[in-house]
């Protein structure tokens, strides 16, 4: 995916955008971390103002894959911090999208790892270990199942069925 754009990625594919098998987000998350461009198969999580959940899968290894987090668009503390993404990029995870907010910054574009999320905010969250693992959640505009692929550069993130060849 390095060298092909997700917008190339587009143009290529009419088909498979007409399907529904290929689907791009709305353009409403921030770009934080090193790596600008990453893709990998998805894990999906969905919680609410707790991040409990967010750090167990982050503790495991990652192998290329992309946690993609339903945080309910809520805006008032983050669900994500520097701990965790440096965890993350330890454990071979491709990138993290948080539909939700993120805290510390500067650690976080310090590591050599894709995030995405609506914003910054300085609270934490909650620590109670609410959640769904796995599940198929919703957010930007498109629905997003556990095992479809992620490809995300600086024109976007795109959601794919299966793994493209590009």
């Amino acid at each position: 995916m390095a060298l092909v754009t997700t917008a190339e990625v587009c143009d290529a594919n009419p088909q498979l955008i007409l399907s529904g098998e290929l689907r791009a987000l709305q353009p409403i998350f921030q770009i934080y971390g090193r790596r600008q461009v990453f893709s990998g198969p998805i894990v999906t999580l969905k919680v609410f103002e707790d991040n409990v959940l967010v750090r167990e899968f982050l503790e495991e290894k990652g192998n290329g894959r992309v946690l993609v987090v339903d945080g309910g668009a809520s805006s008032r503390c983050a669900i994500l911090g520097g701990n965790p993404v440096v965890q993350a990029q330890n454990n071979g995870w491709a990138g993290i999208i948080v539909n939700g907010c993120i805290r510390d910054v500067d650690e976080i574009n310090g590591c050599d790892i894709g995030v995405r999320a609506l914003g910054s905010h300085p609270m934490k969250a909650n620590k109670k270990g609410m959640g769904e693992k796995h599940v198929p959640i919703t957010i930007a505009g498109t629905r997003i199942s556990d095992g479809e692929w992620l490809y995300a550069d600086t024109d976007g993130i795109l959601i794919s069925r299966t793994e493209l060849s590009v």
